[in-house]
């Protein structure tokens, strides 16, 4: 009976321990395992930049910048599932919103190419750029997203797009909210790992 009180103790103490060591040494542990998450290609000249659904702040301005370097001339935004309030007449689509960023942001209407018919998840998008680069024999695309989404963005484009000949870039698009190495000291990062996570492994069961 003492033997095994002596090594429940032990082992509460080696728990301890490591609870600690995981406290005092969160940060690092924290910032790798989210530069261990995170995709970020290089990037270089492309057919098209695609602007994916949602993340309005920061995705379509991203890739006007993109755009204006040189790095490509075509934009692809998604034509997305529009929400109840849309559906009413009550507020823009969000492809309208997306295209009037980018003309704000100085690119020209003509180089704005709308894909998709009413996509409603990374799935759909990633279906639709593979129509595109079908029919047009793009060879290479850029694609600006969240920070925490580019891993499934990569898993998913080179699954999807596989056979294809078409070189995918993704490249991780910093919120205004946190950054790779705060992201846990932010709810908005909290959450959005979380829920990369879990999306991630629903994915590949999934699809």
């Amino acid at each position: 009976m003492f033997r095994y009180l002596k090594r429940l103790l032990a082992a509460l103490f080696v728990l301890g321990v490591l609870l600690i060591a995981l406290f005092v040494f969160r940060a690092p542990l924290l910032r790798t395992s989210a530069n261990l998450w995170i995709v970020n290609q290089s990037v270089t000249n492309a057919d098209a930049i695609v602007v994916l659904g949602g993340g309005l702040q920061t995705r379509p301005s991203f890739a006007a910048n993109l755009c204006q370097k040189g790095l490509a001339q075509r934009i692809l935004l998604m034509n997305v599932k529009p929400d109840t309030t849309t559906e009413l007449g009550l507020t823009p689509t969000e492809q309208e919103l997306t295209r009037k960023v980018l003309l704000a942001q100085g690119i020209a209407d003509t180089n704005l190419v709308e894909i998709g018919n009413r996509v409603a998840s990374s799935y759909d998008e990633s279906l639709a750029v593979r129509e595109w680069v079908k029919q047009t024999g793009a060879k290479r695309v850029i694609i600006p997203t969240d920070l925490f989404h580019t891993r499934r963005v990569r898993w998913l484009y080179a699954k999807e797009l596989s056979g294809m000949n078409v070189e995918v870039i993704v490249v991780a698009v910093p919120p205004s909210e946190y950054t790779a190495t705060n992201w846990w000291q932010h709810e908005e990062g909290l959450i959005a790992f979380q829920n990369e996570v879990i999306k991630f492994a629903y994915y590949r069961l999934k699809y």
